[in-house]
């Protein structure tokens, strides 16, 4: 017998799209061009906020993040939480794709096209570092970003944020060993301050924030959440955009000048973006996973903790190595083709749903009023 979770009155029915949805893409693109162009002939302001950091980690940055995710996670409800152990076949597929399979594809990708196809074309004494790079990229789990994936799959949001946390855990004892491997080093710095601070930041803080406000505002009854929740969604998108501009501004010098080298690292990056992402889908619906936990696990398995890996790269190989250059490749495409996987998922909903065994789950959106 299928499993249906407790939603609000209403709150199955999807909600219509605003402008902000309806064209995110043609915003991203925008964003995208506004970030590079500014970031090339206004280059001192920009500087100016990327040095407004504490261990890698830029601060105004974090606070756009929290401006994304804590929208998100005030949809959560944890006395709900405990039924994330239903949807022990999705965490399972997310936790073998992003450590047995991502790293591992990663350094193949690699391999084929940056130590073997794109050789002739590419800097003889940076090869090394480029793979270097890419491997730091795909070792790392995303953090923040996939509560902003996961929001627009509609996913199931305890689901969402057990499995990020779960990630975390192991990220911190599996990072160095698996880099380690893949790049045959005996041992490997890895840069503790920022991966705990990005932690602090991208988890613990949003979810006191935004779990103390949940409280505040259901205190006050379940429509004022609501209205609340429907407020805060521009507010989420628009620091995305934001969030964009700042990121594309920050390596609009690099873009500019060397546009070819950043197009061949972009290659394996989006191929193993839609690999993992692909498997990690057709895992879900060949266990009979529902779509709203299918979602986010594709999604999950698929991003990337591109702050962690860019500090690992500067720390280990240095600012101006290519190691450094290939995470920061990541960051310029990890937004415009996670949406495309967004896309993909969203518009293959019925398809997937199609397959035998499929649970029916609907995401917790919030508390069911009380009488």
């Amino acid at each position: 017998m299928s499993r249906r979770d407790v939603v609000t009155k209403g709150a199955a029915a999807k909600a219509p799209m605003g402008v902000f949805e309806r064209y995110l893409t043609l915003w991203v693109a925008l964003c995208i061009i506004a970030g590079v162009t500014l970031g090339h002939f206004l280059p001192a302001p920009f500087h100016a906020i990327g040095r407004m950091e504490v261990a890698q980690v830029n601060l105004p940055v974090a606070v756009l993040i929290w401006l994304m995710i804590i929208p998100m996670l005030l949809k959560i409800d944890f006395g709900a939480l405990h039924r994330v152990r239903e949807h022990w076949k999705g965490i399972g597929v997310t936790l073998f794709i992003n450590w047995a399979v991502k790293p591992f594809s990663m350094a193949l990708l690699g391999y084929v096209f940056i130590s073997t196809l794109f050789r002739p074309y590419l800097p003889a004494g940076q090869i090394d570092s480029y793979i270097a790079g890419l491997i730091l990229l795909a070792a790392a789990p995303c953090t923040a970003m996939v509560f902003v994936w996961s929001n627009l799959c509609e996913g199931e949001p305890h689901f969402t944020l057990s499995q990020v946390a779960l990630n975390d855990t192991i990220m911190v004892f599996a990072f160095a060993p698996i880099v380690g491997l893949l790049l045959g080093l005996s041992s490997i710095t890895v840069p503790w301050d920022t991966l705990l601070l990005s932690v602090l930041l991208y988890i613990v803080v949003p979810v006191i924030v935004s779990q103390l406000l949940r409280k505040a505002l259901l205190a006050n009854g379940p429509q004022a959440l609501a209205v609340t929740l429907a407020k805060l969604g521009p507010l989420s998108l628009l620091a995305l955009l934001t969030t964009l501009v700042l990121l594309f501004a920050f390596q609009g010098e690099q873009i500019i000048t060397q546009p070819l080298i950043i197009l061949m690292l972009a290659v394996p990056i989006t191929i193993q973006v839609y690999f993992n992402s692909g498997l990690a889908y057709l895992l879900n619906r060949k266990l009979g996973v529902a779509h709203c936990v299918a979602g986010p696990s594709a999604l999950i398995g698929a991003s990337n903790f591109f702050e962690l890996a860019v500090a690992a790269a500067i720390s280990l190989f240095g600012f101006q190595s290519g190691a450094a250059l290939a995470t920061v490749v990541g960051v310029l495409i990890e937004v415009p083709v996670m949406l495309s996987v967004v896309k993909i998922v969203n518009s293959s909903k019925d398809w997937y749903e199609a397959g035998a065994g499929i649970e029916d789950v609907v995401p917790v959106i919030q508390e069911e009023p009380r009488p």
